[in-house]
């Protein structure tokens, strides 16, 4: 069972999940845990032959019932596979994978928001290369949705609505569009080629989606992503993060045992939450990666040697090439 300590000097909850020390960490080819179970060969995490997408609980969790949750989202069984590979209609299946997950988990009494991500590369410690993503089901707000929430009440209403609205009003940094989402590189980016995938109208999360909004969200982040392989021409390194509206109830929060964080952040009992999906490439060139050294560790301000601007427009580029 993981353990939670709070660290009062920075107000943030630690995850203590010893037992993850001992996780696979990058296997032989023939050894991948995440192949389908081929007759005659190893036993894997999927007993199958074949398959299109599978969930199934991490085995190395750093939440589990009743103290949260940790799943595994594989996309395809192409080992050399990519997000940005996967057909159109796989990329939309995953969308609606990942709204049933949203869904089904956020629905849990032990969970208080659902976290959708992806880590890509060994540049950020991807310890699996079978193209996969995660889903952590945390028993509390995590900070990064706690400042969402205080950003809404900022700003006196939804902040990736009115960030929105600013980008639009001066496109620069835009990198893409279509009816229902927009790919822009944020006025503040902290890393070079960091961008953000927004709904257009005021989505809380995927399971207020419209079907058309899942297709062309889908269409959005392939894009974007085969844009940064084609950046570079190397297989791009993201971390690729599904930020949603938080899924405790009011009567979690009136439960001061748990989450007692949770309460403090929404400092109220409406938490909204507005879907975007957030890219962090460490790659600030072709060879030299972005590192969270003393500033932004120490004193956790991003010091950046790139303009967003300047960012955009190569991204831009990038786009064109890898359409």
């Amino acid at each position: 069972m993981s353990e939670l300590r709070f660290e009062e000097l920075r107000g943030e909850e630690v995850v203590y999940a010893i037992h993850r020390q001992d996780r696979t960490f990058l296997p032989s080819r023939e050894h991948c845990p995440l192949d389908a179970t081929k007759p005659g060969g190893p036993e894997t995490e999927i007993p199958f032959p074949a398959f299109e997408i599978a969930v199934f609980d991490n085995r190395f969790p750093a939440f589990e019932a009743p103290l949260g949750a940790a799943e595994v989202v594989v996309y395809t069984d192409d080992h050399y596979g990519s997000f940005g590979g996967l057909s159109a209609e796989r990329a939309e299946a995953l969308m609606w994978v990942w709204r049933h997950r949203y869904v089904e988990l956020g629905a849990r009494e032990d969970v208080d928001y659902v976290y959708i991500f992806e880590n890509r590369g060994v540049e950020v410690g991807v310890t699996l290369h079978h193209p996969h993503g995660q889903i952590y089901g945390y028993p509390f707000v995590p900070p990064v949705a706690q400042r969402e929430l205080a950003a809404d009440a900022r700003l006196g209403g939804c902040a990736p609505c009115a960030l929105l609205a600013r980008e639009l009003h001066d496109p620069q940094r835009i990198l893409l569009e279509n009816d229902s989402v927009v790919v822009y590189v944020p006025y503040a980016a902290r890393w070079a080629y960091e961008a953000h995938v927004v709904m257009r109208e005021h989505r809380p999360s995927l399971r207020n989606c419209e079907p058309e909004e899942l297709r062309l969200l889908s269409v959005a982040l392939q894009t974007l992503v085969r844009g940064y392989d084609a950046l570079f021409e190397r297989p791009f390194p993201y971390v690729m993060a599904v930020h949603q509206a938080p899924t405790v109830t009011a009567a979690k929060l009136a439960d001061p045992p748990r989450a007692a964080t949770s309460a403090s952040a929404a400092g109220s009992t409406a938490l909204d939450g507005h879907l975007h999906v957030e890219f962090y490439p460490p790659l600030r060139t072709a060879e030299k990666l972005k590192y969270l050294a003393g500033s932004e560790q120490g004193a956790g301000t991003f010091i950046s040697d790139t303009l967003p601007e300047e960012s955009a427009a190569k991204l831009r580029e990038a786009i064109a090439r890898g359409a």
